[in-house]
């Protein structure tokens, strides 16, 4: 009896966006647009290195989160030599209010990303390289196994290249937690997104202390070789006063950089804009955050998380060598 082979075409697997998981490049900006203040714009990109780096992107089958999630400083930060890759898949096992993943159960891991991405690193030049991954509620470590892959393989080929991880909670778990550490990356980041009163309606799945603990105990973990991370948005009802307590809550938590930015609705299902903040009152809550003794804060109606990443974890670390 001969073999059987079988005509099904191999599947590939691409680093995917968190904001479009499907693979499909966002053309014109973000698909759900209503009337947005004059602050909120900014020039298309378009200088030499951008233009570089996503022919290579599209020649590679490779996908980042500037790009897809249609990031207003995807132009800068790629000039700058910056970018953030997601991993892990396409499917979140959470479903927070403000994120367009999709939710389901994951079925796929590819073993081979992190030496994929660490390519990609080295190929692109990048100076900092931010990695993001969905939630992985469903895998044994939440995923850290794959934090680890990535930063080693990064050390490995792109050995300049300094490495910020921007990772799930790991269900407050600390071992999970202290794999991921173990591999020194150089800047820890995990976002509690909003202020605790909000996360309810959210971050359904997630809880703002669990969050903070898992902060405090990666900048216990790794000690001065870690910078720890954090960022919000604002426009989801939250007040001044209630950003300013949670402000000091991550400096209690030991949070060194601090980033703040505006929401904007991804769809119509998505949580509505309550309102857009000024860039005045962008100001003064980093005028505030700074008064609280956080290393680095970068607050702006355009502000992500991954916003001038290299720039703040050079601050951050000129600042506690100052200290020392």
């Amino acid at each position: 009896m001969e073999p059987t082979t079988s005509t099904e075409a191999p599947r590939i697997h691409v680093t995917r966006s968190r904001a479009n998981p499907g693979g499909m490049k966002i053309e014109g900006g973000i698909p759900w647009r209503g009337r947005k203040p004059p602050w909120l714009k900014v020039p298309a990109p378009g200088g030499p290195t951008y233009r570089k780096l996503k022919r290579t992107i599209a020649e590679d089958n490779l996908h980042t989160v500037c790009e897809e999630a249609a990031c207003p400083n995807v132009g800068e930060c790629w000039e700058r030599g910056t970018a953030t890759f997601m991993i892990l898949g396409d499917v979140c096992t959470r479903r927070c209010g403000f994120c367009n993943v999709k939710t389901g159960v994951p079925t796929w891991n590819d073993p081979l990303e992190p030496m994929r991405v660490a390519a990609q690193v080295k190929k692109m030049g990048l100076r900092h390289a931010v990695i993001t991954s969905v939630d992985r509620d469903d895998l044994p470590d939440y995923g850290a196994s794959a934090f680890v892959g990535v930063i080693r393989s990064i050390r490995m080929q792109a050995p300049e290249c300094k490495v910020e991880i921007l990772t799930p909670d790991f269900r407050g778990q600390e071992m999970p937690l202290a794999k991921v550490i173990h591999e020194r990356p150089d800047v820890f980041n995990h976002n509690v997104e909003t202020v605790p009163r909000l996360y309810p309606k959210a971050r359904r799945g997630s809880d703002f202390m669990r969050s903070a603990r898992v902060l405090k105990m990666a900048k216990e973990m790794g000690g001065d070789d870690v910078v720890t991370k954090s960022g919000l948005m604002v426009g989801l009802g939250e007040t001044f006063d209630e950003m300013l307590e949670t402000f000091q809550i991550l400096r209690d938590h030991h949070v060194q950089i601090l980033t703040v930015g505006q929401y904007l609705r991804p769809t119509e299902n998505h949580l509505p804009i309550e309102r857009f903040w000024h860039p005045e009152e962008f100001k003064a809550l980093e005028k505030a955050a700074y008064e609280m003794g956080f290393d680095a804060v970068a607050a702006g109606p355009l502000v992500r998380s991954s916003y001038h990443a290299d720039e703040a974890a050079a601050k951050a670390a000129e600042a506690r060598a100052a200290a020392a």
